[in-house]
């Protein structure tokens, strides 16, 4: 938590907590102008002392107005202003997350931790700034001006003291890993519901309604009683405190009441003593208050610095890259090796081939060979385990991951459009790209016909593109990437959407009009790759096979098992 009250503005918090001395300074003097009323005004009838500390009410009472006032406005302000700035903060952080953090944290997690945790952090940070100050004062404050006015009738109240501090302490203690344990499970909700959400055509179509219903009822109800079992333990020390002090009232009214009946007490005094009884349990039950948050908001400042402090695994180079625009670029694996956390064996194991400009990579094999993987590493997403990756003699990990996003032109296995136009959805690619450029590229992407049919660049993207095929998604993401002139480009599976014969027509755009730049084309049909410079074929995470379509045709069983069962797929 306290590195999260770094965050806080100095001056404007430093003028709340003034503004909150002034204003229980205000309200604990009130209890004693009205016993010296009662005492030497209206007992002894003294006007002049009544209209002079009746003033004096009315001043402090309009004091205490406003400085409660401008502490309310500015705590406020300070709380949400912190909030706006630990939803910014964590944005950045995840958005420089490599893959390797998502897979770490959830998509999930971090929804809630941008959401709901921010918003308990924000919601403590009000309370302790209204009330944080106001509590100790009324508490220490009531017993000091009660004690001033009889000391042994203060004492009832100094002696219940340490056991509602205690009832506090045990209450912080207990209830803090229930909350921790709550916002666990919000996180599983959002999960469940994001999956339902997403998945909602295929729980349809197999009737799996009721199934994923109670999966999320059984989470839902978890959650529930964890819930309701941490709000129950923090909501028991406010009747638990009410009755102590209601307690230790009930016994200085009657030992008063003795007392001013013999003659040993005014009447005014034992008003006085009551109203800061009133004060007193007051402190405390702000006290309360703020601490209910407590456990809730250190859980969540907790989990939101996890985000923050998070080590990224890829780690900026040091060095800028340096492109001879007269030579042809060169990209390089040595002996490339990667392991995913927890894994038994390497998803790529030892990695050797190189491509250059103007040449085409096709990468072709079964189902979890390793390819999206290697599409990932050399976008560096993930970094090697073993070996490296280089560009132009240079290993990519010792570059800016801004100047080598820069060199990588990326079409993902996952087409993802934004709700946006379909003009901003291309320059994506490229923010200075004219519209000339932007019908180039949709041209090159054989995309241009049904784009102009849905009314030019300005026609509106559903969400997630829901308003097109599968195959009009695949080639607006072509086009996006096309949009951005790049050394290198990177296609994941890119064409599984579409057509043999639309296939056949981009994979001839991509060779004639990104004929400068590196091409590497992750594809399942033979189709797609034929025409490649180089093939390579993976197996089960080893590189089992290099070259050309007819060499490998001649020589690579692998390769000659893809062509067969496609063969026969036709047939």
């Amino acid at each position: 938590m306290k590195k999260i009250l770094i965050y806080l503005p100095i001056v404007t918090t430093t003028i709340v907590i003034l503004s909150l001395f002034v204003q229980t300074l205000s309200d604990l003097y009130l209890p004693t102008l009205t016993a010296e009323i009662i005492n030497i005004g209206v007992i002894r009838n003294n006007q002049t002392v009544i209209w002079q500390r009746g003033l004096l009410m009315l001043l402090f009472s309009a004091v205490s107005f406003g400085s409660a006032a401008v502490s309310v406005y500015l705590s406020a302000g300070i709380a949400n202003k912190l909030g706006e700035k630990l939803r910014e903060k964590v944005f950045k952080k995840v958005a420089s997350f490599s893959q390797k953090e998502m897979d770490h944290f959830g998509a999930s997690s971090l929804i809630t931790r941008n959401t709901n945790d921010v918003t308990q952090v924000q919601n403590l940070v009000e309370m302790a700034l209204k009330f944080i100050i106001i509590a100790p004062i009324y508490l220490f404050g009531g017993l000091y001006f009660s004690y001033r006015l009889d000391a042994r009738l203060t004492l009832i109240f100094i002696s219940v003291t340490p056991l509602l501090l205690l009832a506090c302490l045990l209450t912080f203690r207990y209830a803090n890993p229930l909350f921790e344990k709550v916002q666990g499970k919000i996180d599983q909700l959002n999960l469940i519901f994001k999956e339902g959400l997403t998945g909602i055509q295929v729980i349809q179509a197999f009737n799996k309604e009721e199934t994923e219903y109670k999966r999320y009822e059984k989470e839902n109800d978890i959650y529930t009683k964890l819930a309701i079992r941490s709000n129950v333990l923090v909501s028991f020390l406010i009747p638990f405190m009410t009755l102590v002090m209601s307690v230790a009232t009930v016994v200085i009214t009657w030992l008063g009441a003795k007392d001013i009946n013999v003659g040993q007490m005014e009447i005014g005094t034992m008003i006085g003593v009551i109203s800061y009884a009133g004060q007193i349990l007051s402190g405390i039950g702000i006290l309360t208050m703020v601490i209910s948050f407590i456990p809730r908001g250190q859980t969540s400042a907790k989990r939101i610095n996890e985000v923050l402090e998070y080590q990224n695994e890829i780690q900026d180079g040091e060095n800028q890259l340096q492109i001879n625009q007269t030579e042809k670029n060169q990209l390089v694996l040595e002996d490339v090796t990667f392991r995913y956390d927890e894994a038994e064996e390497n998803t790529i194991d030892h990695f050797s081939f190189s491509v250059q400009s103007e040449e085409v990579l096709a990468i072709i094999g079964s189902t979890g060979a390793g390819k999206t993987t290697l599409i990932n590493l050399l976008d560096r997403l993930y970094d090697p385990t073993d070996g490296a990756i280089l560009f132009n003699n240079q290993k990519i990990n010792q570059i800016t991951q801004t100047k080598w996003h820069e060199q990588v032109s990326l079409v993902p296995q996952m087409n993802q459009l934004f709700s946006r136009t379909i003009r901003e959805n291309l320059r994506i690619g490229n923010e200075q790209a004219s519209d000339k450029e932007l019908w180039q590229a949709l041209k090159l992407a054989e995309a241009a016909d049904f784009v102009e049919a849905s009314g030019g660049l300005d026609g509106l993207v559903e969400k997630n593109g829901g308003n097109f095929s599968g195959g009009q998604k695949q080639r607006l993401c072509l086009a996006r990437a096309f949009i951005k002139k790049a050394p290198i480009y990177l296609f994941d599976d890119s064409f599984s959407g579409l057509d043999f014969k639309t296939d056949a027509k981009i994979q001839r755009n991509i060779r004639n009009g990104l004929k400068k730049s590196i091409k590497i084309i992750v594809a399942q049909r033979i189709t797609t790759v034929k025409n490649a410079t180089h093939i390579a074929v993976i197996n089960e995470g080893k590189l089992v096979g290099f070259g050309s379509h007819e060499e490998l045709k001649q020589n690579n069983s692998v390769y000659q098992e893809i062509i067969l069962s496609q063969m026969e797929a036709v047939e």
